[in-house]
């Protein structure tokens, strides 16, 4: 009797459904797609298939909202709110302008050319 050669895919990777549904995926996968446990995914069927997709639950144009950098000042205007601060207050937008080229070392006249476009 002679052998049968199986054909070996190496780029698909098979993984077993256990009890109530739960497939695991593999290791090198959720690295590759940097899917952490809790992570949310969407799932559909497609032509047939199961697809899962990753789910951002905080949309990407709002992601930067939630860095630890921006969430530290977040927390530093929280506090000084709680002791009744209300940092600087302008009379009218061109002081503001003014204030902000100031801080950055720009021409005010530039900041207004900038904030008219």
């Amino acid at each position: 009797m002679t052998a049968i050669k199986r054909r070996r895919r190496p780029h698909l990777v098979s993984t077993p459904m256990r009890k109530k549904g739960v497939v695991t995926i593999p290791q090198d996968i959720r690295e590759q797609l940097d899917l952490q446990e809790g992570d949310q995914l969407v799932v559909a069927i497609e032509d047939g298939r199961i697809v899962l997709t990753p789910a951002s639950v905080i949309p990407d144009d709002q992601a930067w909202f939630w860095t630890p950098e921006w969430q530290a000042k977040e927390q530093e205007v929280d506090e000084a709110l709680a002791e009744g601060g209300r940092g600087e207050v302008y009379d009218d937008g061109e002081s503001f302008l003014r204030a902000l080229a100031d801080d950055a070392g720009l021409d005010a006249e530039e900041i207004q050319r900038r904030a008219d476009v």
